[in-house]
């Protein structure tokens, strides 16, 4: 069973745990259509910085 050799002082334990709060998710406006979405993702309206995503079938079938 693991046991501890000393105690950890509050400010040790203080320092491990100050990056555990959660920090509010950083939001942006797409340029094109004016939506609020979070930084890195696509929009509802299926732009990515500022251009259309094609979808997976339409992908597949020019392809082919």
């Amino acid at each position: 069973m693991a046991v501890q050799k000393s105690k950890v002082t509050r400010s040790r334990r203080g320092q491990r745990r100050s990056h555990d709060a959660l920090s509010q998710n950083e939001l942006m406006t797409c340029s094109v259509t004016g939506e609020v979405h979070r930084r890195h993702h696509v929009t509802k309206s299926k732009f990515y910085r500022g251009k259309p995503i094609m979808n997976e079938k339409t992908a597949n079938t020019d392809s082919e």
